[in-house]
């Protein structure tokens, strides 16, 4: 489970640009360890954590638009609360299905642009502040493949883990459409329009989850079920050009989404002592400090020995294992969610960026392999999906998959 945010663009300007012109020009937003205020000030100057995992969204704000460059689902500031919608597309003939595909994106970039916009003609979305309605939409590798559709040639579906317990009810999906706003209300009102709308063109429900965020000052990390601060090493603007987008080219405004749906034992990990639950993840719970560090933010030194020669940072610490030291630097952008699906059914769904799914392979196996929070996880559901460029004012999703 990997312990690893900007704006949607100006098609006319460089991609490595826009995050901060459009966070200036809003100005008015693998696993354990969501951005205002500050970070608006930092991502305007191009410094800071990208979409830095901090939660909440400014009030009295202009509506996040859905045109750009890059899709506002993950440029834009992490919102409080998301839906994830998956879809299949009926198996014919590829030219029969590429026409749905085209259908389907179509329809969800029309309805994606009619919910965001500063006054939305549903009356269950006006009569309040706006929607802060951002989201997202990519293709599996599934679907990508069989219709020979330009994407990333490394798009694949993950490996199979130990320990995964995968319900393929809950998995994968041809189109995967992530809703995320501030609150639940909107969330319901747009994903019903989408699943109509991708219905009426074609596509066929798979399957859909919610999640949440706690209330969480502007500025700060917030944290997930376990009690950790999740989102804390995010990567920079810099950084994220070069571990999270894609290269320059085809690509280089759309990013790889690796979705894992994981079951969490609360009551069991909050059994364990205050110093044995740091120790297990590798932070110190009520600041979010790494063990070697100071601040929250401090870069946690894996190599950091005690004088009877044992690592700071246990060895099998969640942090240490999910550590970019091991991956040539490489980072994650997280976006993770809180779920409660009922008693017994409460987690965490782990939503990250990168430019390529094998980062959280190589991650994954280690935590796997070693990681002491294992015995209070279990990987109940996966998705991997190509986020598709953003659209233009008069262009949709997906223009550039047929190549």
């Amino acid at each position: 489970m990997p312990t690893q945010h900007g704006n949607a663009q100006d098609p006319s300007r460089p991609a490595a640009t826009g995050i901060g012109r459009r966070r200036a020009l809003l100005a008015a937003g693998a696993v354990l360890a969501a951005g205002a205020g500050a970070a608006a000030d930092e991502l305007a100057r191009g410094e800071g954590p990208v979409g830095r995992a901090t939660a909440g969204s400014p009030p009295a704000e202009a509506a996040i638009p859905f045109h750009g460059a890059r899709q506002a689902g993950v440029t834009a500031p992490q919102q409080p609360a998301t839906h994830l919608l998956s879809f299949d597309l009926p198996r014919t003939s590829a030219a029969a299905d590429r026409k749905i595909l085209r259908s389907v994106l179509g329809a969800l970039s029309s309805t994606l642009a009619t919910a965001a916009a500063d006054s939305p003609p549903d009356p269950r979305l006006q009569g309040g502040s706006t929607t802060r309605l951002a989201s997202l939409v990519g293709v599996g590798p599934v679907l990508a493949a069989r219709l020979d559709l330009d994407v990333p040639a490394s798009l694949a579906e993950l490996p199979p883990f130990p320990g995964d317990r995968l319900d393929p009810r809950r998995s994968n999906g041809d189109v995967l459409v992530q809703l995320s706003a501030a609150d639940r209300w909107t969330l319901t009102v747009v994903a019903e329009l989408v699943g109509s709308a991708a219905q009426a063109a074609g596509a066929v429900p798979r399957w859909t989850q919610s999640g949440f965020l706690p209330h969480t000052p502007p500025g700060t990390t917030p944290r997930n079920l376990f009690g950790s601060k999740d989102g804390t090493a995010n990567p920079d603007h810099a950084a994220a050009e070069q571990w999270v987008w894609g290269p320059p080219g085809a690509h280089g405004d759309g990013t790889v989404l690796v979705y894992r749906r994981i079951h969490m034992d609360v009551t069991g990990f909050a059994a364990l002592s205050e110093d044995r639950r740091d120790r297990v993840i590798g932070r110190r719970a009520r600041d979010g400090v790494a063990l070697t560090g100071t601040a929250e933010r401090d870069e946690p030194d894996i190599y950091a020995k005690n004088p009877d020669g044992s690592y700071v940072i246990p060895a099998t610490a969640h942090v240490r294992l999910a550590s970019p030291r091991f991956d040539g630097g490489a980072r994650m952008l997280r976006r993770s969610y809180s779920y409660d699906d009922g008693p017994g059914d409460r987690g965490l769904l782990f939503c990250a960026f990168m430019r390529d799914a094998a980062q959280f392979t190589r991650v994954q196996n280690r935590l796997a392999a070693r990681d002491a929070l294992n015995p209070f996880l279990q990987h109940r559901a996966s998705a991997v999906a190509y986020v598709l460029p953003g659209a233009g004012s008069a262009g949709t999703l997906g223009e550039r998959l047929w190549a």
